[in-house]
């Protein structure tokens, strides 16, 4: 068994020490990297795993977040080259309420850190989630794909009787649904990211990982702002679903079978 990533927090903090009326923390910047971060870079060091998942910074609830991309710009940028000094690639995932909460923020973010050891991870769930039908899941992704280097893979339902204020608030997020039934658009998006494979093997490869990742993160008993759970059960739920749509779209992958089980046992 080996840990395809790490699925940290880290990123997850203000970018200003104000009341927003939000229940996000600000940490200062320097203190933040000497902690939590540099405890996360450890924890993939130890457990021999090149690619850690971060995010883009909460800016002052209602304010536009396009202001605020020279400031995460500027901490992401010093993340990275922390994870680079070790070995390791920052994937920095697509999230509501944050600075990258859309495939335009998430990509220009990648633009202007521009760093061999940074990629974005595209999560539809994610974008779903913020009252975005498959259409407008698909042009976000289109904004952002020749920045992404892996995905997350889950999906949620859009429920029409939750008012949509701007804001992902918890309520929205008891909506995730396995990939084949919600509103992310995973068979538009896996269609056209089916032909990036063979180029994003190669890039990856030659950051050190062993090639493309769809991580199952479907969140199918509850999601909230620092994590998800799904259980054995929802986890398999999830993965035969993924695997519809990779049929459907004609994405090859390999499940565990018993000659492995056998291979594993001397046989």
């Amino acid at each position: 068994m080996q840990v395809t990533s790490i699925g940290s927090r880290v990123g997850k903090i203000k970018l200003e020490n104000s009341d927003d009326g939000s229940h996000n923390v600000f940490v200062p910047f320097k203190k933040y990297l000497k902690t939590e971060v540099a405890k996360t870079i450890n924890a993939a060091v130890e457990l021999d795993t090149k690619l850690l998942r971060g995010f883009s910074f909460y800016h002052p609830l209602g304010s536009n977040p396009w202001d605020y991309i020279p400031q995460a710009v500027d901490q992401i940028g010093q993340i990275v080259d922390l994870c680079a000094k070790a070995g390791l690639i920052f994937g920095l995932e697509i999230e509501p309420n944050l600075v990258g909460e859309t495939g335009p923020l998430l990509a220009e973010l990648s633009r202007k850190v521009k760093h061999p050891n940074m990629v974005c991870i595209w999560d539809g769930g994610n974008v779903a989630a913020q009252n975005k039908n498959p259409v407008q899941c698909h042009d976000e992704y289109q904004a952002v794909k020749k920045h992404i280097g892996w995905m997350h893979i889950k999906d949620y339902t859009i429920d029409p009787d939750l008012e949509w204020t701007g804001v992902v608030d918890e309520e929205r997020l008891k909506n995730f649904v396995p990939a084949n039934v919600g509103d992310a658009g995973h068979e538009m998006i896996l269609r056209d990211f089916k032909e990036m494979i063979p180029k994003l093997e190669k890039k990856m490869k030659k950051l050190g990982v062993p090639g493309v990742f769809l991580e199952a993160e479907p969140h199918l008993k509850g999601g909230g702002q620092f994590g998800g759970f799904s259980g054995p059960d929802g986890m398999g739920v999830a993965v035969r679903s993924l695997c519809s749509v990779l049929d459907y779209v004609g994405i090859d992958y390999d499940l565990r079978s018993f000659d492995d089980i056998r291979t594993l046992r001397g046989f």
